[in-house]
């Protein structure tokens, strides 16, 4: 019997430590120890939470520089090749002054050119007038001529 009562001791302990627990357990949950950990686990929560926004923003932010480098770049190349042709439209309106000044050349040639034809036109009826009188002229003469040995 003597060997039963130790083993039968710390079945007393047991079931006394069991109320311990359990006083333990009502203690904490007198003094909210429960809802702090459960308060810490909703913190927790939106820590991770307010984490993921977080990263959500910064991905958010990043794609918006890559496109706003994007349409940097395009207005670059785009402003780039509005330049280039606004230099051709330069070029070109020079070439037109050129050409029209080219061809105001050309007319006052052409009007010099018609100029010396009316003159020589005129010069020309003047000699066939010349041509023509003495051709009457000698047509005369001979006329006279004929008349006299007739």
């Amino acid at each position: 019997m003597v060997e039963e009562k130790p083993s039968e001791e710390p079945k007393v302990e047991a079931i006394e430590e069991e109320p311990k627990v359990e006083n333990l357990s009502e203690k904490s949950s007198e003094i909210g120890i429960g809802d702090l950990m459960n308060k810490r686990a909703k913190l927790d929560e939106a820590i991770d939470y307010v984490g993921l926004m977080i990263k959500n923003l910064k991905d958010k932010r990043t794609n918006l520089e890559k496109d706003i480098e994007e349409e940097s770049v395009d207005i670059k190349n785009l402003k780039e090749k509005l330049e280039k042709v606004s230099a051709y439209i330069d070029e070109e309106n020079q070439g037109i002054k050129e050409l029209a000044q080219k061809r105001k050349e050309v007319e006052n040639e052409a009007d010099e050119v018609g100029s010396l034809i009316n003159s020589l036109k005129d010069k020309l009826s003047g000699i066939d007038r010349i041509v023509d009188n003495e051709g009457d002229r000698v047509k005369k003469i001979k006329e006279s001529r004929e008349s006299l040995e007739s």
